[in-house]
């Protein structure tokens, strides 16, 4: 792989952290700033207690800041590091 494809590589997963973390922050301020209403309505509907929502919301943002610190920004600093060395001379690649 040529250094221009892996620094492309590299600034797509960075932004793509950016934005899943804004996402992410946004989506629970909805969700906070709702949550008497919408639990109201979700467990009429789904015939499910307070206590099951609480423990379905909290598992959905866990694995989705999960998600975003191990499969993108790991890689994405990985990158950063190996075209970091890269470019000050010590050849990594062949």
């Amino acid at each position: 792989m040529s250094y221009e494809t892996l620094r492309l590589f590299r600034n797509i997963l960075l932004r793509s952290f950016a934005v899943g973390i804004v996402i992410v922050l946004i989506s629970e301020l909805i969700t906070v700033s709702g949550w008497t209403i919408w639990t109201g309505l979700v467990g009429s509907l789904l015939h499910a207690k307070e206590a099951d929502l609480i423990s379905i919301v909290l598992w959905f943002f866990t694995i989705a800041k999960l998600f975003l610190l191990f499969v993108v920004l790991t890689p994405a600093l990985a990158l950063h590091w190996t075209l970091k060395k890269e470019k000050f001379g010590i050849k990594l690649f062949n």
